[in-house]
């Protein structure tokens, strides 16, 4: 089989939490931060913090065609941040901190517009998407202490903690209620609750893979059922909400709210992670890559 690897550079606020969430990207195999799209030769991280250079604070990013693609690392790219919120991401206020795909073709160009369309016409986002879509121009590597900066320093990436209205702004209502206040769709509503597709179901919130489809069951219960868990990707806590006990199913990345946990399962985990459909999203399995 045949495969190449390609480039992608992008922008979504500061450098350090964007390259920590691409490094764990299934198929990225390489990245770096650095700026682009200014007008200054050769600038520092100092020069384009004070906000005169016109540069972004980017990522340049290499992947393998055979297990990635441009659009699915456009779907981490627009999950990881706020493309609704022009020169600021959180608590970083500025040009340089801007949303932007920097195309290197124009198939990058086209792939990245019809993604746009496609979010503005979902629903998804409260606001309109602000993301600039320009031509790559030099890309500058930045300093060699800004690179892989959460990795040294041991800690977690910037972009999955946010605000209420950040998390309002790139959740859907429904989504929000679930996933940020702990809230449950209504039984039997749920779009994966009969869904049996080979692929992964991912945190809706960040993209943190959770369940294989391989671990998910028929438990008649009105939600979706997966009898074991991707080891690290959830943590368990009590939940005394409701005058009940629970073990209540939250992302071990981004703290949200996915579901609960009984230990009534029919397989020999013994568990029944009962999970709401909204907190989900299913990356499918390709055909031509089973096996990897």
């Amino acid at each position: 089989m045949t495969y190449m690897i390609k480039e992608m550079i992008i922008a979504a606020g500061c450098f350090w939490g964007v390259q920590s969430a691409f490094d764990v990207v299934r198929g990225v195999v390489a990245t770096e931060v650095g700026y682009i799209g200014g007008e200054v030769e050769n600038p520092t991280y100092e020069t384009v913090c004070e906000g005169n250079t016109g540069h972004a604070e980017a990522v340049r990013i290499q992947y393998d065609t055979d297990k990635t693609s441009y659009d699915k690392l456009l779907d981490v790219f627009f999950k990881i941040h706020n493309p609704t919120t022009l020169n600021r991401q959180g608590p970083d206020v500025g040009k340089q901190y801007r949303s932007a795909v920097f195309y290197l073709d124009e198939n990058q160009k086209q792939a990245a517009l019809k993604k746009i369309e496609k979010l503005n016409h979902s629903g998804k986002f409260r606001r309109p998407i602000v993301t600039q879509i320009i031509p790559a121009g030099t890309f500058y590597p930045a300093e060699a202490y800004h690179q892989k900066y959460f990795e040294k320093q041991g800690l977690p990436s910037c972009h999955i903690h946010r605000s209420h209205e950040d998390w309002k702004d790139t959740l859907s209502p429904e989504a929000y209620h679930v996933l940020r206040e702990k809230g449950t769709e209504r039984p039997g509503s749920g779009k994966y609750l009969h869904f049996n597709e080979q692929g992964v179901y991912e945190c809706a919130a960040c993209g943190n893979k959770i369940f294989d489809s391989d671990a998910k069951f028929d438990s008649g219960c009105g939600w979706p059922s997966f009898d074991k868990a991707i080891p690290g990707s959830v943590k368990i806590q009590k939940d005394f909400s409701h005058f009940m006990i629970r073990d209540e199913v939250l992302c071990a990345r981004c703290g949200s709210h996915l579901g609960h946990v009984f230990k009534d399962g029919p397989t020999e985990t013994g568990n029944r992670f009962c999970i709401n459909s909204v907190a989900l999203d299913f990356e499918k399995e390709d055909a031509d890559k089973k096996g990897d």
